[in-house]
This record gives C-alpha cells, sequence and structure tokens, in this order.
C-alpha cells in the first residue's frame, strides 16, 4: 500500500481512496455533523410542547440516551466491516442487498441532500440577520395560484389529511445563497478529501468554541436567580396546558399519561435531528487510518461530546431565561425560551449579556457551525454512493474516482438533489420528513446486530458493543416507540417518508435486473 499522503492506486492503476482521515478528523466530523443550528433553536418548539423544565430536560436526556448507545451499537459494526459505504454494508450483510439498497435509495432520496438543504437554508437565514437583502425573507420571484395539493385519508382520523400543498412558488436571496454554499462546497470537496478534512476540523474547533462561550456566559454573565429558582421548583407542572396536548388528545383519545408521553415522542424530532448525522462518519472508513479503531472510537467520543454540550447548553437556556413567556413581550427576558423571538433562544440568551451584540455574534456563531455542518454531509454523502455503485445498485459513474481519489459524479448528484431540495419547502419540514427515515434505518442497522452475531460468529470484532444485547435492543425498542408515536401524531411527513422507503423495493428489482455488476 502506498503512503496514506499520496494518492493511491490499485494494480491497474486507477484511483483509489486517499487514507488521510485519523481519529481526531473522524471526531470532527461527527461532531461537525451533529452540530448544526439545530442547539441554537429547537428548544423554544420543544418548550412549546412540553410546558415545563423537567420534560424539556426529558426529551434532551432521551435523545442523548438514544443517540449514545446507537453510536455504541455502530461501532462494533464499523470495528467488524471497516468499509467505504458503511451503514449501507452493515445492512446489506445483515438482511441482504435489498435493504442495503432502500438504505441508500432514502439517503440519497430524503436523508442527505434534504438534512443538507435544511441547513444550508439555516445559513442563509442567519446570514440574513447581518445583511437583511441576503435572508430567506428577501423575496425575489413569487409565483401565485397555484392551488397544487396531495390528500390523504388515516384509518383512524375522520377528517382527510393535506400531506404536500403549494399555493405559490417562491425564491429568495436566502435559497439562492444556500444553493451557493452547497455548490461551493461540493467543488471543495472535489479537490480532494484533505480540502474537505480541513475545512471540517476548522469550523467544527471553531463551532464547538462558541457552543462553550454561549453555555459559559448564559451559567455566568446572563445568569437570572430568581427564573433559575421558578424554572427549576415545578418541573414537571404544564404539559397538560400546551396546545401540543390538546391536539394530541383530541386525535387519539387516549388517557392524560399516556397523551404526555406520545407528546414528547412527537417533542424529540427536533432534538434527534439536532443530534443525527453521526453515523455519516462510517460512510468515510475506505479514507481513515486503521478503521478498525478510529472509526468506533470517533463514534463514541463525538456522540457523547456533542450530547454533553447539548445538555449543558439547555441549562444554560434555563438559567438566563423562563421556561415559559409572553409571545407578545417585548424583551428575551419577557418572551422566555418558548416563545423567543423566531426561536432563536441562543440568541435571547447573548440579548441578556449584551443587547447590541447579541443578535450579529449568535448569527455569526451559527453560521460558523452550519457552514461546517454542510461540509461534513456532503464530504461523507458521496461514498455512500460509491459503495452501492460498486454492487451495481447505483449510477455506475458513481462508482469511480477521480485523480483526487474522490468520487466526484456522486458529489455532483447529491448537490443537484440537494438544491432541488432548497426551493421545496420550509426547513421545518424538511426537519420531520429527514428524521422519521433516519429512525426507521438506524433501528434496522442495530437489529442487524444481533443477526451478525449469529450469522458469523467467529467475526474478527476488535471491540464488542457494551451492554449486549440489553443496550443495543433498548436501542430498537426506544426507536420504534418514537417511530410509531410520529406516525401518529406527525402523519403529514412520517407516511410520505415511509412511502418513499417502499417506493424503493420496485426500482430495486428493475436495478438489479439491468446491473452487470456483482452483487
Amino acid at each position: 500500500m502506498s503512503s496514506p499522503d499520496s494518492n493511491q492506486q490499485s494494480d491497474g492503476g486507477a484511483p483509489q481512496f486517499q487514507q488521510r482521515l485519523g481519529l481526531f478528523d473522524a471526531t470532527m466530523l461527527v461532531a461537525g455533523s451533529m452540530i448544526g443550528s439545530g442547539i441554537f433553536l429547537v428548544s423554544a418548539d420543544i418548550a412549546r410542547d412540553v410546558g415545563s423544565t423537567g420534560w424539556l430536560m426529558l426529551v434532551w436526556l432521551l435523545t442523548g440516551v438514544i443517540t449514545i448507545i446507537g453510536a455504541l451499537s455502530y461501532a462494533e459494526l464499523a470495528a467488524m466491516m471497516p468499509h467505504a459505504g458503511g451503514q449501507y454494508v452493515y445492512l446489506r450483510e445483515s438482511f441482504g442487498s435489498l435493504w442495503g439498497f432502500l438504505y441508500g435509495w432514502t439517503v440519497f432520496l430524503v436523508i442527505q441532500p434534504g438534512s443538507i438543504a435544511a441547513v444550508a437554508v439555516a445559513f442563509a437565514k442567519y446570514l440574513g440577520v447581518l445583511v437583511p437583502s441576503l435572508g430567506t425573507d428577501q423575496i425575489l420571484v413569487r409565483v401565485s395560484n397555484i392551488n397544487f395539493a396531495i390528500k390523504g385519508t388515516l384509518p383512524w382520523m375522520s377528517e382527510p389529511l393535506t400531506f404536500f400543498e403549494r399555493t405559490e412558488f417562491t425564491i429568495s436571496s436566502g435559497q439562492l445563497v444556500a444553493v451557493g454554499v452547497i455548490v461551493f462546497l461540493t467543488w471543495l470537496n472535489n479537490l480532494g478529501v484533505e480540502h474537505g478534512r480541513w475545512i471540517q476540523n476548522v469550523f467544527t474547533i471553531a463551532k464547538t468554541i462558541g457552543l462553550v462561550m454561549l453555555i459559559g456566559l448564559g451559567l455566568t454573565v446572563a445568569v437570572q436567580p430568581a427564573v433559575m429558582t421558578a424554572n427549576w421548583s415545578n418541573l414537571w407542572d404544564g404539559i397538560e396546558t400546551t396546545p401540543r396536548f390538546a391536539a394530541v388528545q383530541k386525535l387519539t383519545s387516549v388517557g392524560p399519561t399516556l397523551t404526555a408521553w406520545m407528546v414528547i415522542g412527537a417533542a424529540m424530532v427536533g432534538s434527534l435531528f439536532s443530534a443525527d448525522a453521526w453515523n455519516n462518519v462510517t460512510f468515510t472508513a475506505g479514507e481513515t487510518r486503521n478503521p478498525r479503531r478510529n472509526i468506533p472510537l470517533s463514534l463514541v467520543i463525538g456522540t457523547v461530546l456533542v450530547i454533553g454540550l447539548y445538555m449543558l447548553a439547555n441549562v444554560a437556556y434555563l438559567a438566563a431565561l423562563p421556561i415559559q413567556g409572553d409571545a407578545a413581550g417585548a424583551t428575551p427576558l419577557e418572551r422566555g425560551i418558548a416563545f423567543a423571538k423566531d426561536d432563536r433562544v441562543a440568541t435571547a440568551v447573548l440579548e441578556q449579556v449584551s443587547p447590541s451584540l447579541g443578535v450579529p455574534a449568535m448569527a455569526v456563531a451559527i453560521m460558523i457551525s452550519t457552514f461546517g455542518c454542510v461540509n461534513g454531509m456532503i464530504l461523507m454523502g458521496a461514498r455512500l454512493y460509491y459503495a452501492m455503485a460498486k454492487d451495481g445498485l447505483f449510477f455506475k459513474p458513481c462508482g469511480e474516482l477521480n485523480f483526487r481519489g474522490v468520487p466526484t459524479i456522486g458529489l455532483l448528484l447529491q448537490a443537484a438533489w440537494a438544491v432541488a431540495l432548497v426551493f421545496s419547502g420550509t426547513y421545518g419540514e424538511l426537519l420531520d420528513y429527514v428524521i422519521f427515515a433516519c429512525l426507521l434505518f438506524y433501528a434496522l442497522t442495530v437489529s442487524g446486530l444481533f443477526v451478525l452475531r449469529k450469522t458469523r460468529p467467529d467475526a474478527e470484532r476488535p471491540y464488542r458493543t457494551w451492554g449486549y444485547p440489553i443496550v443495543p435492543a433498548l436501542y430498537v425498542l426506544m426507536c420504534v416507540a418514537v417511530m410509531l408515536d410520529l406516525l401518529i401524531v406527525k402523519p403529514i411527513y412520517t407516511w410520505p417518508g415511509l412511502l418513499i422507503v417502499a417506493a424503493g423495493v420496485p426500482v430495486y428489482f428493475v436495478w438489479k435486473r439491468r446491473s452487470v455488476a456483482p452483487a
């Protein structure tokens, strides 16, 4: 094998992946892809749904538990099968090529480009705070009177649901900015993994420092002793008075206790999205030095680091702002977490420190965070399409590398679809849409751990999942519980996502029939 610092060539002279990623780089990919804009925003929506401090912290704690034990389970699979494509390979080897394909199909159509689009739009939204003419509110093109809708009914609901509706189509300056970010980072990553690695490391370090500073300021300079006391004195009161609780109870007609837990499950959409994409590092196993060691370690270190910061960030929010407030309040303190302006909870905390500098400072911090997040997702996604193409289950050119060892065609296809999704809907729509598909395949992948323990008992396993079989079984059960809840409570986004997965079945057989590559 040639040096990791040179272009690797196969015996036939074809370019190969460059093994340039070490443990630190892989950990930065995990952490950098997890930390986007969500932690600075979604606590407001969660607070409106759950109504009190105890429930808010429970949502984040459950998110942390799911994420960390998921990473612990993936670590065994990553150490056992350190191949480019990561999770796709795990599913293929556990359940067969159909399930691997369905994952890759869903990643390409929904998960990866959808996440890239959502976070790129968030970057543009905060750029608009500094330069309003470049924000998402600056409409450049408006086409009205479209009147397009897709409706359907579900067995337990008396009224039809509108799954998709557009009465107008708009193009904003912010959408063009988001497109520019996607195109630029795709071009940069096409120059080689070294360029993407440096961008990821620099921006992840910067946004981690920014998040630590936010936590520090929230727990010191911005702290409000009276507010903190009030927030922590009635931990569990308030959930039964929220609009979300009333809506779920009307929808299901179940008791208040079960309703409360269903509200919690729905509220976790935001926190789970904020902690998502940790698994993407497994796609890059072909470019990671000593992947049997570094991929599992990066999964555990990265997720524990980020979840710890997320929990502390919410403690800082609760130290500086009341969990509930007045939507018509004039100041951040009056509006509280639940009614922070535009859901910008972190900005509201910094406004307590400096009313004039808080807004622009937080905007810059979130722009740094989202830029690095988009870079990581762009870098990692194309490696999955490469593995699928090598199996004859994706466009053949996606299985070829340029002379720098980069899957150029996969990068370009991913960018093109992400750009299309930028114009498809709001940040919230993409968020809800992505998380259900993610949970589905997370649960399947960890279920594969049990399968492989039976079918490949003698396979090399440098790392074994801690707490097996209880820990991975708990993970699968928690994912399934949240998915079932979302199918009932948020059907507008979850059912179409499920149908997209199912639509991949006939596509798989068509692709399999015309493929000349070995399965």
